[in-house]
């Protein structure tokens, strides 16, 4: 599933060699058995960042996006819900942080949201605001390897 804008879509090679590489990481890496923390694939241009935590309610949180790098987000153990939307637009909560490439930003009145389950992935660009671990019903455990790509 590819869900972007249209006007966004040719800015954006889902299929290059960095993005291939991390498909090909999740394929064939021990993902249930890598040790916490960041994974090393290609350097800077290719990594892997494996995180185990409990979801909570979405209004707990707010969205986040980056700017230098796409995130895989693939869901090894567990559910959750991820909620979406378009980054354009969306006010800035807090200085963005460029040397981790994160920033937040407030909810909108409507995101878009998918569960994800174990073997689900998700590709976000650096246009998309989302946020994850998000409790789909009751809180739950869930391990997730976030493979970050270059842009």
């Amino acid at each position: 599933m590819l869900v972007t804008p249209l006007p966004t879509a040719d800015r954006n090679d889902y299929l290059s060699a960095r993005m291939r590489a991390a498909y090909s990481f999740l394929r064939e890496a021990d993902l249930a058995g890598l040790p916490l923390g960041r994974v090393d694939v290609d350097g800077d241009e290719v990594f892997a960042n494996v995180q185990e935590y409990d979801t909570v309610p979405a209004d707990q949180k707010q969205m986040e996006a980056h700017r230098r790098y796409y995130d895989v987000q693939y869901v090894v153990e567990g559910e959750e819900l991820l909620q979406y939307a378009p980054l354009e637009g969306l006010a800035p909560v807090g200085e963005f942080d460029e040397a981790a490439d994160f920033g937040l930003f407030a909810t909108p009145e409507a995101p878009s949201s998918v569960v994800l389950r174990a073997g689900d992935m998700a590709v976000l660009a650096p246009e998309d605001a989302h946020k994850p671990g998000c409790a789909v019903g009751a809180p739950a455990r869930v391990r997730k390897v976030v493979v970050k790509v270059l842009a």
